[in-house]
Formats: structure tokens, sequence, C-alpha cells
């Protein structure tokens, strides 16, 4: 069955979105926003409890103490064009996708 996407040659394809990203199992090792041409997601810090601190930019971010950990989250998810890249680096498979046809226009 072919989808309503199509590459070059003509091939059905069926891109799948990026929707969310488990905080709870991502280690934060920024692999899928290296691969990401769009800046889909971010990294953000973490307190103790889980909640999240705030985007790290690189600045020594310590967050008055208060960071325990970073994870990618999913910012700016209508930028993301369904390559799947990030998927296919993701060490812990943490990642939500969503193909196409199934996302609310």
């Amino acid at each position: 069955m072919m989808g309503p996407f199509v590459t070059r040659d003509g091939s059905g394809w069926m891109p799948e979105y990026l929707s969310a990203i488990d905080g709870t199992t991502c280690i934060g090792c920024g692999r899928c926003f290296k691969v990401c041409s769009r800046e889909v997601m971010h990294l953000y810090g973490i307190d103790d409890s889980g909640e999240i601190l705030g985007i790290c930019d690189g600045q020594d971010d310590d967050f008055d103490g208060e960071l325990n950990r970073m994870i990618m989250v999913v910012d700016h998810g209508g930028r993301c064009i369904g390559c799947g890249a990030c998927a296919r680096v993701c060490p812990k498979n943490c990642q939500t996708h969503v193909a196409a046809d199934k996302v609310a226009a």
C-alpha cells in the first residue's frame, strides 16, 4: 500500500515524526540532538524530584546546585521532518514517533 508520501524515485515512504522523549529513560547523551538538523529537541536540566529546571545552554548550568541530571525534551516538535535519524542513534530507545498519517492536522 502506497502512502501519501513518496521519495524522489517514486517509492512509498511514511515519515514518522518525533512526538516525545521518555525522561525516565533518556540519559541526556545528546546523540539525537547532534544528528537533528531541525533543532526539534534540546537538553534540559532536571532536579532530584524530576522537575525540569530549564534549558542547558552550556554556560556552566547548575541551576543553583539543584541540577541532578540532563535529559532531552521535544520543545519544537513541529519542526520534525520525520527522517528518523534521532531514533537510529538513540542508545536507550526512549523516543516516541508517530506516523504522518496518524498526526492530527
